[in-house]
C-alpha cells in the first residue's frame, strides 16, 4: 500500500498535470505477436535502477565522518609527526640550513623589487617558512617574497604612491597580502583548487619567462650604477632596454661590482656542476657548495664594501650612505620593529583592486605548479586545496609581522628538494636561520652593495626563462600553445607582466572552448583484424577452439576506425558502415549544449546524402515539399537514390561522454524526430555503447531512449533483444577452480569404480543447473550453445538491465543487437504477417547472447 508521502505526490503531479509514468520502457503493456517477452516482469534477473535526486544529495552530504576528514586534512602535519624519528631530523636540519643561507640574500633582494625596505623581505620569508608546515601537503616547496609577485607589488606601491603620497608603501604592500591571502583561504576551505587546472602550461611557461625577462631588464640600471635621463625602470621593457643603452655612458663604479659579481655566480654555478659530473661520488658536496654560491658573493662583496667604507661616521641613518663609493642597503632595522596590527581601509583598498585578480592569479600558479612538479619528481601527490589554504594563511598572518605577499619560490623549492628534505618541517629550521638573521647580522647588511643584489636577482630569475628546446617541444605538440607562449611573451615584453597573463589565460581558454565548442564526431566502420606473429598471420582455425579470452592465439577480431580514417589510420584499409542503413558515431570531446548542434549537424547532413527516404513517395504533391527540400527543378528528374541503403538504426558511442544535459538530450530527440521523417512509415532504432554514468542513462532513458521505439500505432514491432552474459564467479575465480576440482574427484571416483566393476567408463560430463519452468531467460542461457561447456553450477548473469535493452556495454553488441533487429524487423512487414510463425516458441523470439 502507498504511504502518505508517496500519496500526496501523486496528487499534486496530478493537479499540475505531471505525467509520472509518461513512458513503458520494453512495451510490456503493449506486446504485439511475435515480440519478445523477456522484460523485467518476465525474467528473474538483473534491473537497471534510476539514480534518484536524494541518492545525489546524499552523496554529497557529508557525513560525521566526511566533516572530521576535513577538519583533520586542514592540519595534514597530524599525519605524520608523530611518526617523526632522527633520520628525518638529519634531513630537514641539513635542507633548512641550506635554504636559510639562500633566503635571506633573496629576501632582501625582492624586497627592493617591491619598492620596499629590505626588512619586510626578512619578515615576509620568516613567516612564510614558519606557518607553512602546519598546513603543507609538500615537503619541498618553500613559501617566502619571490621576483615575480615582488615586481607586482612595486608595480602598485609606486602606482599608489603618485596618487596618494601620503600612504606609506608598507602599508599598501599589507593590506594587498591581506586580501589576497583571505581570498585564496576562501577558495582553500571551499576545496576549489581544481580552479588551477584551467591555466595551461603553456601559459604559465609565458608569464614566467615574459616576467623573468621584465626583471632581468629591469635591474641592469642598478648592477650597472646607469642613471636614466628618463622613464623608470617599471616601464614597458623595451623602454627600459632603450632608456638603459642611452644611459650607457653614465656607468658608475657599481658596475665593476655589480658584473663581476654576475659572472661570479655563473662561473661558481658551472664550475660545480663540472665537478659534479666529473666526479659522481662526490655528488652530493659539490651540490651543497654549489647552493651556497649566493650567500658566498654577498658575504664577500659586503666584506669589500666594508673594507672600503669603515670609516663611515654613522651607520645608523641613511644619510651615512650618500658618501659611499657605490649604493649600498644601508641601515637594517633589528628585530620585528614594525610589527603591527595591518592597516585596512576603503582608502588603501581601493588603490590596488583593480589589481587584485592578477596579483591572486600570480599566488596561485605559482605555487601550485610548482608544488605538483616537484610533488610528481619525487613520487608524492599533493592536494591544491589545501596548498590554497597554506599560501592563504601564511599571507593572512605574515602581515602582523610586517609580511607582503608571499608564495612558493622555484630556485629554492629545486634547491629544497636537492638537498635531501624529508619533511615540511624543515622550515621550522629555515625559520630558526632567518631569525638568526634579522636579530644578528643586521649590522652586516648595512654594507650589502645594490649591485650585487641585483646580480643575485638577474641570476636568480635566468632559471625562470623557458629554454629554447622547451618552445620547440610545445610546437610539436600542440603549434596553437606554442604561439600562446609567444604571444604571452611578447606582450609582457611590450606591454606589462599583468598585460601577459590576462592575454595567455584568455587564449589558452579560447582555444579550450573552440575545441569543445566545435568538436568533431565521426563515423566508424568495422574491420576484421588479424594478429601477426613474425612474417605470418596466426593460424585462424586456431582462434575457433575454446581457450581463455587472454589468450593470444585468439587474434581474430572486429575493432571500429573511422571511415574518414581521420586517426591515421591505413588509408588503403577499406572501411565501411557494418550494415546497409546502420551508421556508427562516435563524440570525441563530450557531449553538452555548447557542442550539440555541432556534433548532430554534422551527423544528419552526412546520413541524409548516404541514405534515400524509406518511403520516395512521401510527398505526394510538389506543395506538400518542405521548402528547404523543394526537389528538382520542373521538367528535371529527381536524382536516382535507389542506389542507397535506407536508413536502420544509428549507434552513438558515448565512451567519451560523461554528462548529458536538457540541451544536449532535446537535440538528440529533435534529431530522433527529424530522422523518423526521413525512414518513416519505419522508425530508427537508437543504440548506445558504452555508457559510463548513471544520470547519462537516466536522462536518455527519460528522452524515450534505450529501447525500441515505439511505432506509430503506438505499439512495438518485432525485436530482438541481446544481452551481455557473464559468469557470476569468472572463469578464473576460487568458485571455477573448486568446481573443476570437484569434478576431477568425481571423475577419478567414477574411473576408479569402472575398474573395479569391470564396466566401461564412459566420460564424464557436467550436468547444467535445473532451471525453474518460469525462469525462460536463464534457461535458455543455459541451454545455448555458448555456455555448453559451463562448470557446473556456475551461474550466469545478465551484466547490464534488461530494461535497457539498446543499452550496450560496447559497440560490437550494439552493432550485434541493431543488425539482429533489422533482420527480424524485415520478416515482420505486413506483407509478410505469416513469417512470424516460423520463429517458433509460439511466435517469441529466443534471445541472444553475446
Amino acid at each position: 500500500m502507498a504511504s502518505t508521502t508517496s500519496k500526496i505526490g501523486h496528487g499534486l503531479a496530478k493537479g499540475l498535470g505531471i505525467k509520472l509514468d509518461y513512458r513503458d520502457e520494453t512495451g510490456n503493456n503493449k506486446l504485439s505477436r511475435g515480440e519478445s517477452v523477456f522484460s523485467v516482469t518476465s525474467a528473474d534477473s538483473y534491473q537497471e535502477e534510476e539514480p534518484t535526486s536524494a541518492e545525489w544529495l546524499a552523496s554529497i552530504w557529508p557525513s560525521k565522518q566526511d566533516t572530521w576528514r576535513y577538519i583533520r586534512n586542514l592540519f595534514p602535519f597530524t599525519h605524520w609527526i608523530t611518526r617523526y624519528n632522527l633520520q628525518w631530523l638529519y634531513g630537514d636540519l641539513v635542507a633548512g640550513i641550506t635554504i636559510g643561507a639562500v633566503v635571506v640574500p633573496q629576501s632582501m633582494a625582492y624586497a627592493r623589487l617591491a619598492a620596499l625596505p629590505v626588512e619586510y623581505g626578512l619578515y615576509s620569508s620568516f613567516m612564510g617558512v614558519l606557518i607553512y608546515w602546519f598546513f603543507a601537503t609538500s615537503k619541498d616547496i618553500t613559501i617566502g617574497p619571490v621576483a615575480v609577485m615582488s615586481t607586482l607589488v612595486g608595480d602598485i606601491v609606486l602606482e599608489a604612491g603618485r596618487t596618494n603620497p601620503e600612504i606609506a608603501p608598507q602599508d599598501i604592500a599589507i593590506a594587498l597580502a591581506v586580501l589576497v591571502g583571505g581570498i585564496v583561504t576562501g577558495l582553500g576551505l571551499l576545496r576549489l583548487g581544481w580552479i588551477v587546472d584551467l591555466i595551461s602550461l603553456p601559459a604559465i611557461s609565458a608569464f614566467m619567462t615574459g616576467s623573468a625577462i621584465s626583471i632581468a631588464v629591469g635591474q641592469v640600471r642598478d648592477l650597472m650604477g646607469i642613471t636614466l635621463s628618463k622613464g623608470s625602470t617599471r616601464d614597458e621593457p623595451y623602454k627600459v632596454i632603450i632608456h638603459t643603452l642611452q644611459g650607457l655612458p653614465s656607468t658608475s663604479l657599481d658596475a665593476a661590482l655589480g658584473l663581476t659579481a654576475l659572472t661570479m655566480l655563473y662561473l661558481i654555478r658551472s664550475g660545480f656542476n663540472y665537478l659534479a659530473r666529473k666526479q659522481p661520488h662526490r655528488r652530493r658536496l659539490w651540490f651543497f657548495c654549489n647552493t651556497l654560491r649566493t650567500a658566498f658573493v654577498i658575504l664577500l662583496y659586503t666584506l669589500i664594501s666594508w673594507a672600503c667604507h669603515r670609516y663611515l661616521p654613522d651607520r645608523s641613518s641613511y644619510s651615512a650612505t650618500e658618501l659611499t663609493r657605490w649604493k649600498i642597503l644601508g641601515p637594517v632595522p633589528r628585530g620585528f620593529t614594525h610589527a603591527a596590527v595591518p592597516k585596512m581601509n576603503s582608502t588603501i583598498i581601493n588603490l590596488f583592486t583593480s589589481q587584485l585578480p592578477v596579483s591572486v592569479i600570480v599566488l596561485l600558479i605559482e605555487h601550485i605548479s610548482i608544488a605538483k612538479s616537484f610533488g610528481r619528481v619525487n613520487n608524492y601527490t599533493i592536494n591544491p586545496s589545501q596548498e590554497l589554504v597554506a599560501i592563504g594563511v601564511t599571507n593572512l598572518l605574515a602581515p602582523f609581522l610586517g609580511g607582503y605577499p608571499a608564495t612558493g619560490s622555484f630556485s629554492r623549492t629545486a634547491i629544497k628538494s636537492k638537498a635531501g628534505v624529508r619533511t615540511p618541517l624543515a622550515g621550522v629550521i629555515t625559520a630558526v636561520v632567518v631569525l638568526l638573521a634579522i636579530y644578528a647580522l643586521t649590522v652586516v647588511f648595512f654594507y650589502i652593495p645594490n649591485s650585487a643584489l641585483s646580480a643575485v636577482i638577474i641570476h636568480a630569475v635566468g632559471d625562470l626563462i623557458t629554454p629554447p628546446n622547451t618552445v620547440y617541444q610545445f610546437w610539436k605538440i600542440s603549434p596553437l600553445e606554442a604561439l600562446v607562449f609567444l604571444l604571452g611573451v611578447f606582450v609582457t615584453v611590450f606591454s606589462s607582466i599583468e598585460d601577459g597573463i590576462y592575454v595567455t589565460v584568455s587564449c589558452s581558454f579560447g582555444i579550450f572552448l573552440f575545441r569543445v565548442f566545435k568538436a568533431q564526431g565521426r563515423f566508424l566502420g568495422r574491420v576484421q583484424i588479424h594478429s601477426v606473429v613474425g612474417d605470418h598471420v596466426l593460424d585462424e582455425t586456431r582462434t575457433t577452439s575454446r581457450k581463455p579470452n587472454n589468450d593470444p592465439n585468439n587474434s581474430t577480431r572486429n575493432i571500429y576506425l573511422p571511415i574518414s580514417h581521420a586517426d591515421g589510420s591505413n588509408p588503403s584499409l577499406d572501411v565501411n558502415h557494418p550494415h546497409p542503413g546502420v551508421f556508427i558515431y562516435r563524440f570525441s570531446e563530450g557531449y553538452n549544449y555548447p557542442n550539440a548542434n555541432h556534433y548532430l549537424d554534422y551527423m544528419v547532413e552526412v546520413i541524409f546524402k548516404e541514405t534515400q527516404r524509406t518511403d520516395p513517395a512521401t510527398y505526394g504533391r510538389l506543395g506538400d515539399r518542405p521548402w528547404n527540400d523543394p526537389g528538382p527543378r520542373r521538367g528535371k528528374t529527381a536524382p536516382n537514390d535507389s542506389h542507397k541503403p535506407t536508413l536502420k538504426a544509428i549507434i552513438l558511442d558515448f565512451s567519451s561522454v560523461n554528462n548529458v544535459d536538457v540541451t544536449s538530450v532535446q537535440h538528440l530527440i529533435d534529431v530522433r524526430n527529424q530522422l523518423d521523417r526521413h525512414a518513416a512509415p519505419d522508425t530508427v532504432q537508437w543504440h548506445f555503447a558504452s555508457i559510463n554514468n548513471r544520470w547519462t542513462k537516466r536522462a536518455l532513458v527519460n528522452a524515450g531512449f534505450g529501447y525500441p521505439t515505439p511505432h506509430g500505432d503506438g505499439g512495438f514491432h518485432r525485436w530482438k533483444p541481446i544481452f551481455s552474459v557473464a559468469d557470476m564467479g569468472g572463469a578464473q575465480s576460487a568458485a571455477a577452480a573448486a568446481e573443476t576440482e570437484l569434478n576431477s574427484r568425481h571423475l577419478r571416483r567414477e574411473h576408479t569404480r569402472d575398474i573395479e566393476d569391470g564396466t566401461q567408463r564412459q566420460d564424464f560430463q557436467p550436468v547444467p543447473q535445473t532451471v525453474s519452468g518460469g525462469d525462460d531467460f536463464e534457461a535458455e542461457i543455459v541451454k545455448s550453445s555458448a555456455y555448453s561447456t559451463a562448470p557446473a553450477n556456475n551461474n550466469i548473469a545478465v551484466v547490464a538491465g534488461l530494461n535497457r535493452p539498446f543499452f550496450h556495454l560496447d559497440l560490437t553488441s550494439a552493432v550485434e543487437s541493431a543488425i539482429n533487429n533489422i533482420e527480424v524487423l524485415a520478416p515482420a512487414r505486413p506483407t509478410d504477417d505469416a513469417s512470424s510463425e516460423d520463429q517458433g516458441n509460439d511466435g517469441k523470439d529466443t534471445p541472444a547472447t553475446s
